[in-house]
């Protein structure tokens, strides 16, 4: 059996748009299924061995689909991945503010998709799969994602900057719609209308995405309880965290948590800042 999990820090000028990858190799367990959860993170998959089943996307619409490279946007509801007791592959954890620099696109052209990465990275994505494939190591694996994600990098391409602070606040805590808005100088309405624009989610929705990551990460990773998670990470009460659950992981906590804890893509617990 071949059991294996492991993070990588990206090269530093990679760093403000990537903020972690994760490694994964299974062979020789059970079949499973993982609920890939809403985040403030893009993602992108890249695979070794064999490809990536997604069972459910988070837009219904979309039939389920195998893939070889991943890049999914920032959605509400789980996508349900699936696997036959193998998988292999690389995860990024995209930055959606360094979705123009890395992906030559605003994270709202993704909306709640989930596409091909040849559709986005052209044939830098068949580049990721044969690098990662040839190489040997982690270290190696993560070194060829760098030197790909290098060349194709241009730190010009940014959002507007009141997008970027409007984000930053809504996504650390502790502002409203109304005070980032007020804080960058904008109204609601154009905050709103930019934001879905730039990012493909309202500015309401991206701090509800946030907030749910945040309890998420600490109930897989401390044994808080429910009451307390809830109040460390602002919700109203025990019940408002239990609700978000529901609505964006699909399950009560303690399904998920049950879940989780069997699947190797959940081991990102020293995620930090969006």
């Amino acid at each position: 059996m071949i059991d294996e999990a492991v993070r990588g820090r990206p090269a530093p000028a990679l760093r403000p748009y990537v903020a972690w990858y994760s490694g994964y190799r299974q062979a020789g367990i059970a079949p499973g299924r993982h609920r890939g959860l809403p985040s403030p993170y893009l993602t992108l998959i890249v695979t070794i061995d064999d490809p990536l089943v997604v069972a459910a996307h988070p837009d219904p619409a979309q039939p389920a689909e195998q893939y070889t490279t991943l890049v999914g946007g920032l959605h509400t509801v789980p996508a349900l991945i699936t696997h036959d007791g193998r998988q292999s592959g690389v995860q990024l954890a995209l930055r959606p503010l360094g979705a123009r620099a890395l992906l030559g696109l605003p994270a709202g052209e993704l909306g709640h998709l989930d596409v091909r990465g040849e559709d986005v990275l052209g044939p830098f994505a068949a580049e990721l799969h044969e690098r990662l494939r040839a190489a040997s190591s982690w270290p190696a694996r993560f070194a060829a994602v760098d030197a790909v994600f290098l060349k194709i990098c241009r730190p010009a391409n940014a959002p507007l900057p009141e997008i970027t602070a409007a984000w930053r606040l809504l996504t650390g805590g502790g502002h409203t719609v109304a005070a980032a808005a007020d804080a960058v100088g904008w109204s609601v309405r154009r905050l709103s209308d930019r934001f879905g624009t730039e990012l493909g989610v309202s500015p309401k929705t991206a701090a509800k995405i946030a907030r749910f990551d945040r309890a998420r990460r600490l109930l897989l990773t401390t044994d808080r309880g429910l009451a307390d998670v809830a109040v460390a990470c602002g919700y109203y009460d025990q019940a408002h965290l239990a609700r978000d659950f529901r609505d964006l992981a699909g399950a009560p906590p303690s399904q998920w948590l049950a879940e989780e804890r069997r699947f190797v893509q959940a081991h990102d617990d020293d995620a930090g800042e969006s």
